[in-house]
């Protein structure tokens, strides 16, 4: 049995546990998760705005360091140690909603995946992700948010997605989709292709049976091509619910997005779950 939150609104609304896996290495910002100029870890910010929302009932860490459970505990914060193995933060969700169900600490009909270095996740767009699984032909849904960058509409490291007309994702790719090279139509910035074009927001939400089908699932042909999990999904015939979310937010993969952030962090005003452009 879950327990209600009392700033729980009131109505029929899908029960959650928000999983925040955090991972110590990292590429491009080494140990970024234990980062703490701000006085706060960068994990703990991500957690604490993940649980402001009413719509989410439990968040849990989820990590591969002892060291971060540790700093987790320090601060007063749920962590659970997962295997150093997962491919992706995907696999170590799961096993964390495992260790939950083993331990018949309440069950959840979603899950929430938010990553460690998303500390200005709108709350919004958790509600909106919950409330899609009051629709029950949802098993997994996601964001999206207008591009409205030329460069964005090129860059490979900008996800783009399209979707049918239920708002189910037909496709993800690194490529601008759909084509702005059609030879009738040279690419303008306000041309239709682009006006039309949207990028993922990285951001799911799964009923637990299919986070478990998902993880069960090889990669697929299309997810290797284009290194992209979400297509392992699409390749075995499943769906997933794209919605659009409330704006742009910045993850922090980089140093010079921590510095940003810091900053940001110094301004009046509460500023977790703020939306940027």
């Amino acid at each position: 049995m879950v327990p209600t939150r009392p700033d729980r609104p009131p109505g029929r609304i899908p029960s959650a546990v928000a999983i925040v896996p955090a991972r110590l290495g990292s590429t491009r910002l080494p140990r970024k998760m234990l980062l703490r100029d701000t006085g706060r870890y960068l994990f703990e910010h991500t957690v604490r705005n993940v649980e402001r929302s009413p719509f989410v009932e439990r968040v849990v860490l989820a990590t591969d360091s002892e060291e971060i459970v540790a700093a987790a505990r320090e601060v007063g914060l749920e962590a659970l140690l997962t295997s150093p193995e997962h491919p992706s933060g995907t696999d170590r969700v799961h096993e964390a909603v495992e260790q939950l169900a083993a331990r018949k600490e309440g069950t959840f009909e979603v899950v929430v995946n938010v990553q460690g270095d998303e500390p200005e996740l709108p709350l919004r767009d958790l509600e909106t992700l919950v409330l899609a699984f009051a629709d029950p032909a949802v098993d997994m849904a996601t964001l999206r948010a207008r591009i409205v960058r030329d460069e964005d509409a090129r860059d490979p490291s900008v996800v783009k997605v399209v979707v049918d007309a239920a708002g189910n994702a037909l496709y993800f790719s690194r490529s601008p989709i759909p084509s702005l090279d059609h030879p009738s139509r040279p690419m303008q910035r306000n041309a239709p292709g682009l006006a039309g074009m949207r990028r993922h927001v990285g951001v799911y939400a799964y009923r637990p049976r299919a986070l478990a089908r998902f993880c069960a699932l090889p990669p697929g042909a299309l997810e290797r091509t284009e290194s992209l999990e979400q297509l392992r999904w699409l390749e075995a015939g499943g769906k997933i619910r794209v919605l659009e979310a409330s704006g742009q937010t910045v993850g922090i993969d980089t140093a010079e997005h921590y510095a940003l952030f810091v900053e940001r962090q110094k301004q009046p005003g509460p500023l977790e779950g703020r939306v940027t452009s």
